[in-house]
């Protein structure tokens, strides 16, 4: 099975090796045909600490690292 791969900014790189990047997703609402944002924060790996705050990003899925880190930077544009 694939790995999924998300897309997101980061809010928040104050720990030791590990982003939070929030991800927002849009869909159409099934009863109001209103388009509605969601949005959820994940915590990824970045080994190598190369991102800041406001920085777009790649995550994809992997094997758990930590109690809440299952994802990895895989790529990115600096701000």
């Amino acid at each position: 099975m694939p790995k999924r791969i998300l897309q997101g900014v980061v809010v928040s790189d104050k720990q030791e090796k590990t982003i939070v990047v929030k991800v927002e997703r849009r869909f159409t609402h099934p009863l109001l045909k209103k388009t509605v944002r969601r949005s959820k924060n994940y915590h990824a790996h970045d080994e190598n600490k190369s991102f800041k705050v406001g920085d777009q990003v790649s995550i994809e899925e992997t094997k758990p690292i930590s109690k809440l880190k299952r994802w990895v930077v895989v790529g990115g544009e600096a701000k």
